[in-house]
């Protein structure tokens, strides 16, 4: 942020000649940018005329994370093709701002510029991460009527978008309906049903694999370990992590030993799951670390927990949560106490549960006790009368997951407006009785909000499907799909 020294080296540039080089022009604007002079900034972009290289920095910028800026340089464009709008759009979906993604595609269309291939390859893959399901249909038609010829490429990504919107039988449907001698395409398929704990399926479709004579590469075997860990199916996870390297002759990456040390630490095979850990051929990394002291929040074991936590040189806010709520979990306030004052001294925030539900073509995010919501006052209404009808069929809120040495009172309330209730009243107060609901969530799901809304089907005999980080959960009749295994 030294504009002084900004300047003298935006000089040298000028001087040698390269004042209109690509990455030179990216760079310099996000230097401005981050000196609080972006308007220096987007008079070096003027200087670039030819429209090849003006998109190469919008590129540039993007790959950067630079979105605002790259917006900045986007909309100060006089000429645009078709490469700079799919730069856009797929540079938003790069950097996880999939509604941002969403709604520039619309201004495409509005500007009558015709998407191709690329473009709705990108869209696609927004629609799949935020489970929008009415948005994936919507743009699912726009290919069909605009005629899209679907290569490898779009046909996994529209198996993934179904699957990731809860619909993995439309899912099917396009495997079946269209070409699958990709290897992508069957990773897709497998996928979309590990994250809907369909395992037995799985293990069909990758015999089936075999009989059409398509190799499955580390990827497919990603999706069936993380079948059989979502199911708990250990000695099939260990099978298949055996024929992967001594069959296929595939050797188990990073990806690999996480979902097994997964799969174990689950199912309470802590000691197998530490052993394979110091047995890898390579340094594990935070992921690998992180689904360990995961396992050892759920089973209870401080001290291999505690290894985990020694082990992950850069502690975030979902690790000190972990450790927190394993501490808390054993009724061991002090050491609980002592993880949020670390968190507190590092400047560390717990990441918020986040939730949103699709009503029509728009999304409405809650936060856990949010109140920005214009109609907050009716979802806490309906949250309310929900919340004590549950307790009238026997619900008692799992208060031991607070992370707080609180009243009994305090926990409950605050058990009470978890995100995904608010999405779920939400849903109910704008949905017609019997229709289904279907919200996303960022992070995992809580036991306290499983067994809610387990209750919560019964009582409205309503289907309710929530997606969070790991998997689906389908409630039904009181049960839900994962058998309370996940």
């Amino acid at each position: 942020m030294d504009l002084k020294t900004a300047t003298k080296t935006h000089s040298r540039v000028v001087v040698l000649g390269l004042a209109t080089y690509p990455s030179l022009v990216s760079s310099l604007i996000s230097t401005y940018a981050r000196c609080h002079q972006p308007q220096i900034g987007l008079r070096v972009f003027s200087k670039v005329l030819d429209l090849f290289s003006r998109n190469l920095v919008v590129d540039s910028l993007m790959k950067g994370g630079q979105c605002d800026v790259a917006k900045k340089v986007f909309v100060k464009m006089p000429v645009r093709d078709v490469v700079t709008w799919n730069t856009m759009v797929g540079g938003y979906v790069k950097n996880s701002r999939f509604l941002d993604a969403l709604n520039l595609f619309r201004r495409m269309l509005s500007c009558k510029v015709e998407p191709d291939g690329f473009t709705f390859a990108a869209v696609l893959t927004a629609c799949a991460r935020l489970g929008a399901l009415c948005n994936a249909e919507w743009v699912h038609g726009l290919m069909v009527e605009k005629r899209v010829e679907l290569n490898y490429i779009l046909s996994a990504a529209l198996i993934d978008m179904y699957a990731r919107c809860g619909r993995i039988d439309v899912s099917r449907q396009v495997f079946e309906e269209f070409v699958h001698d990709h290897v992508s395409v069957w990773n897709a398929m497998i996928t979309g049903l590990a994250i809907h704990g369909l395992v037995m399926d799985v293990t069909l479709l990758f015999s089936r694999m075999e009989v059409e004579s398509v190799l499955p590469d580390s990827v497919t075997f990603i999706g069936i370990l993380t079948a059989c860990s979502h199911c708990g199916l250990v000695e099939e996870g260990r099978e298949y992590f055996d024929m992967m390297q001594n069959r296929f002759m595939i050797q188990p990456e990073l990806e690999h030993y996480g979902t097994m040390v997964d799969l174990l630490g689950r199912a309470g095979l802590m000691e197998e799951a530490y052993a394979l850990i110091k047995a890898m051929p390579m340094e594990p990394d935070v992921v690998i670390w992180r689904a360990l002291l995961s396992a050892c929040r759920i089973h209870k074991k401080k001290e291999l927990g505690e290894v985990a936590i020694a082990n992950i040189s850069r502690l975030e806010s979902g690790d000190f949560v972990l450790l927190s709520n394993m501490y808390c979990s054993l009724k061991n306030w002090d050491s609980a106490e002592r993880v949020r004052q670390r968190m507190k001294m590092g400047g560390i925030r717990k990441n918020r549960g986040k939730s949103w539900i699709e009503l029509g073509d728009s999304i409405h995010t809650f936060n856990a006790a949010n109140h920005s919501h214009a109609e907050m006052k009716s979802i806490y209404r309906v949250l309310e009368g929900l919340v004590q009808r549950a307790k009238l069929e026997g619900f008692t809120p799992l208060t031991d997951l607070v992370l707080m040495d609180v009243s009994e009172e305090e926990k409950e309330e605050n058990l009470a407006f978890h995100s995904e209730k608010l999405a779920l009243a939400y849903g109910v107060l704008k949905s017609s009785p019997g229709t289904k609901i279907r919200i996303s969530k960022n992070l995992r799901i809580c036991l306290d909000c499983h067994n809610w809304i387990k209750i919560i089907s019964k009582i409205l005999n309503r289907e309710i499907i929530v997606r969070d980080r790991i998997r689906f959960h389908q409630f039904e009749g009181g049960m839900c799909s994962c058998r309370d295994y996940w």
